[in-house]
């Protein structure tokens, strides 16, 4: 049986010690200067939309028809989608690496409270992904022609699809951070699925041109309802025309993320391990 979050008996915080959530702000610290001290993860993080962007902006550069859109901005907006996504990854390779070597063992053994450690981690995927987001609409303006939204609503808009996208997509990436037997085998079974959701979700190919059985397959994930999000925030009503449904569908959007929001904490609840598999 596997073990859940509630983790082995660790001695309680006194009174007059720093709150959980005091503690995560200081975790977040931590996990920044571990994730920036690893330069190849940095390098692969950042580069990886920003070469996909340039290429397939590049190669891709129509105007699509009847909309004054070109497929490179489509592509912008997509690609904002895949990074606000990269929690899923990074956390399901990362906490699966710390669970292996023992981290989360020997944390698991500390004052620290267990909300601690996910706040850090939660933060510190949010504050990557919205560098990732800042770099690639300073692409999107510079070579591309992509304008940014003037209206307030649009921004409050993209304010929640990304927020509750990072959250239920980060939750994601620590339930399946259980799958992996260890920490070698965790970029393999967890970046094959996040590359595949990209194809079939409307990041490289517009999602009008998929067939439809593979956009019902998309729909069940959250990655087609935030790169959906971000499209209605940076191509407007011109881009709605593109859409399925001729629409950006936001309420629906909404529904469907904040479930994942809440199933991915069910799942994290259901399956998440302190310890290696080795360690019983």
């Amino acid at each position: 049986m596997s073990q859940t979050l509630a983790r082995p008996s660790a001695p309680a915080l006194k009174a007059g010690q720093p709150s959980a959530i005091r503690l995560g702000l200081s975790r977040t610290v931590i996990e920044n200067r571990m994730f920036f001290r690893e330069r190849d993860a940095v390098i692969f993080t950042f580069a990886f939309p920003i070469i996909m962007l340039v290429l397939f902006g590049s190669i891709f550069s129509d105007e699509m028809e009847g909309t004054g859109l070109t497929v490179s901005q489509l592509y912008v907006a997509g690609l904002i989608g895949t990074a606000a996504m990269t929690g899923f990854q990074n956390l399901g390779i990362n906490v699966a690496m710390d669970r292996d070597d023992g981290t989360l063992k020997r944390l698991a053994g500390t004052p620290l409270p267990r909300t601690s450690y996910f706040i850090g981690k939660a933060l510190n995927t949010l504050f990557v992904s919205f560098l990732q987001v800042v770099i690639l609409l300073a692409i999107g303006v510079a070579l591309f022609g992509l304008e940014l939204p003037s209206e307030a609503s649009r921004w409050v808009t993209f304010t929640w699809v990304f927020v509750l996208g990072v959250l239920g997509s980060s939750l994601l990436g620590v339930a399946i951070s259980s799958l992996p037997r260890s920490a070698k085998s965790a970029s393999a079974v967890i970046a094959m699925p996040f590359v595949v959701l990209q194809f079939i979700s409307g990041v490289f190919i517009p999602i009008g041109q998929l067939p439809a059985w593979l956009v019902n397959v998309a729909s069940i994930f959250p990655l087609k309802w935030m790169c959906q999000g971000f499209r209605s925030v940076f191509l407007g009503d011109a881009g709605a025309t593109l859409e399925v449904a001729k629409s950006y569908e936001l309420d629906r959007v909404a529904l469907i993320l904040g479930a994942w929001a809440v199933g991915g904490l069910v799942l994290c609840l259901m399956t998440f391990r302190w310890k290696s598999r080795r360690d019983g």
